[in-house]
């Protein structure tokens, strides 16, 4: 029997509505409102459409447009099922670059809700689409945490380096050769919040000493050395005009704090990702290096391992995929990466993979080989070529639902 394609433009107000049948052929094209009523409007025009032309199954598309859409396609899914059951009803997410894609195979079509919602229809009529919608609510209940400490994370770690880019202005020797391990350090803070450059270069070396080991709380194996290199910058930096001194110190201090709030936020959303992963049982802590954060940051982005065939499409899913350039005899040595696939798994991958290969031997040897072999940027590439690798752990242990072992228990 026929199915229906339903095409779906979504907005914030609005939803414009396209149903096509698998000839192409349309059938009807409407809007309702974003709210339950212009939901039930488009279920009961659905179900007429359905039961008028003789259908039996049904494929709803729309774009995955922020999180306009999300109440409309969960509230659809849930009743179908419940007062449609003898419909095969499924519903898909689709990325927005593909359907654009999609269209450019159009000549000269406008851009309009309409034309949009029609796009869409024509899209789902010839196939190769994502997975349908499962029952997914644990999972993207995991995700509303998981990306929004991503979008803090990727917001503080702008402001960092607009933090840095202000203190070059301030204390110009300590942004290009800082003896602190790290800036963001609570003794390098002090030093930079109460102490002027001029001010470290006059200090007596013995009171510079007493400053760095109170507010190091005596952490430091050699603080007079680290004074001493302290006021060697301190003497070869520029001197900022008096004028700029109070706005420069307002603005790296009022940064500093929006940092500092933000890292306190990065904790409670931690807590709260930690709860939720008690319910959901996984082996992906088993990895050391691996904690709930990450494994809630993967698992979030994956769902059902088994939507995924294979650890080459988990890959693709996530990005971590290169180009291949070949014409003929010829094909490229070095490809880059596509830039596409989901951003957030990505990042989960990335930062798991730099965890791991800290405490694993196996992946430390892996991450040097690639590291040694990088020509530039050695570090990033051999960070994401570890994070491949690692994708192929992550998908045999949701697969198997086995604990790793790792390499020195496996000899």
């Amino acid at each position: 029997m026929p199915k229906l394609h339903v095409g779906i433009d979504v907005s914030l107000k609005a939803h414009h509505i396209q149903f096509m049948d698998e000839a192409g052929q349309d059938l009807a094209s409407f809007q309702v409102s974003n709210d339950p009523h212009g939901a039930d409007t488009l279920i009961h025009k659905v179900l007429e459409t359905t039961q008028t032309k003789h259908m039996d199954r049904v494929v709803v598309g729309m774009e995955a447009t922020a999180n306009l859409g999300w109440h409309l396609a969960h509230y659809l899914k849930q009743q179908l099922e419940d007062h449609a059951p003898h419909l095969d009803a499924q519903i898909h997410v689709l990325n927005a670059r593909r359907v654009a894609r999609f269209k450019k195979a159009y000549d000269h079509l406008p851009k309009n809700d309409r034309i949009d919602a029609w796009v869409i229809a024509d899209h789902l009529r010839f196939g190769r689409l994502p997975q349908a919608m499962t029952d997914t609510i644990r999972y993207e209940a995991l995700q509303r945490l998981t990306r929004t400490r991503f979008h803090v994370m990727q917001t503080m770690s702008r402001d960092k380096t607009f933090f840095l880019n202000q203190l070059f202005l301030k204390f110009s020797g300590l942004r290009q050769d800082n003896p602190f391990s790290d800036t963001f350090g609570a003794t390098s803070l002090a030093v930079i919040q109460e102490l002027e450059p001029e001010q470290i270069a006059a200090m007596p070396l013995e009171d510079l000493v007493a400053l760095l080991v109170d507010k190091s709380r005596n952490k430091f194996d050699d603080p007079k050395q680290i004074a001493q290199e302290l006021q060697k910058v301190a003497r070869r930096s520029f001197r900022l005009d008096k004028v700029m001194q109070d706005p420069v110190n307002l603005s790296l201090s009022v940064t500093l704090n929006l940092i500092q709030h933000m890292d306190a936020e990065v904790k409670k959303l931690d807590r709260a990702i930690a709860r939720l992963m008690k319910a959901i049982p996984n082996t992906l802590e088993s990895v050391k290096g691996i904690g709930p954060v990450y494994a809630a940051g993967i698992i979030a982005e994956v769902g059902d391992i088994r939507r995924f065939k294979n650890h080459n499409a988990l890959a693709k899913y996530a990005g971590l995929v290169w180009n291949q350039y070949q014409s003929g005899e010829y094909e490229a040595d070095e490809t880059s990466r596509m830039r596409t696939g989901n951003k957030y798994l990505r990042y989960y991958l990335i930062q798991a993979a730099d965890q791991v290969r800290r405490h694993d031997s196996e992946y430390a040897e892996f991450y040097r080989k690639k590291h040694d072999e990088a020509l530039k940027h050695q570090h990033k590439r051999a960070l994401v070529l570890t994070a491949r690798k690692l994708v192929r752990l992550v998908f045999t242990l949701l697969s198997t639902n086995q604990l790793y072992t790792p390499p020195e228990r496996r000899r």
